[in-house]
């Protein structure tokens, strides 16, 4: 994000950012990007991974990795906001948008929330109306590169306006729902919905 920089620069740069009003409220700017997860980084096998859709559609969907890369790729520039307080700005990401993948399925009337599904049993919930954002995509790609199986390769959620946890890691499809069902985080404690500008880090704040 940042090339040769001095000693004192971090923080300069975020007392600017606090200035502008990007940063949340008990956050602090990291240059670097800490790895954070629950267990172990899963191995990743082309030929065994799918992306399911399934809950309230007309029909399930099934894509192969194959497909799912097949999908067109948008690239957008946002910001990154951990829980453990931490953020990360101007972050690049080239993937494809939650809209499109959901644009491959007939969704039901009843679909208002959506429970996000990743390797070894994670799940996210999450609003659908803030999936549909047009900043919210499945990334491949981080600053150029691929995204490197400690942060999430080959594709993670990025939801740039909630707590980090909510841009699951290894997602491997979605559930759409009528009514919410907690997550992973959320039924550990960690707050339902996740906003950074409101520290809505647990549950009860």
């Amino acid at each position: 994000m940042v090339e040769f920089l001095q000693p004192g620069d971090r923080k300069k740069l975020e007392t600017k950012a606090r200035q502008e009003g990007r940063l949340p409220p008990g956050q602090s700017l990291t240059l670097k990007w800490p790895v954070l997860h629950d267990g172990s980084v899963p191995q990743f096998d082309e030929s065994k991974w799918d992306f399911k859709i399934s809950g309230e559609v007309a029909a399930p969907l099934k894509l192969s990795w194959k497909e799912f890369r097949t999908l067109p790729r948008t690239e957008v520039t946002s910001d990154f906001h951990c829980v453990t307080r931490w953020s990360r700005l101007n972050n690049t990401w080239k993937g494809v948008l939650f809209s499109a993948v959901l644009n491959l399925v007939q969704t039901k009337p009843e679909a208002k929330h959506v429970l996000v599904l990743a390797e070894e049993g994670y799940t996210a919930n999450i609003p659908l109306a803030d999936l549909l954002r047009p900043n919210v995509l499945f990334a491949l790609d981080h600053d150029g590169v691929p995204l490197t199986a400690e942060h999430g390769g080959p594709l993670r959620l990025i939801v740039p306006h909630l707590y980090a946890w909510k841009s699951v890691k290894w997602v491997r499809g979605f559930m759409l729902l009528s009514e919410e069902r907690l997550g992973f985080w959320e039924r550990n404690g960690y707050h339902a919905y996740g906003d950074p500008w409101k520290e809505q880090r647990y549950s009860g704040g």
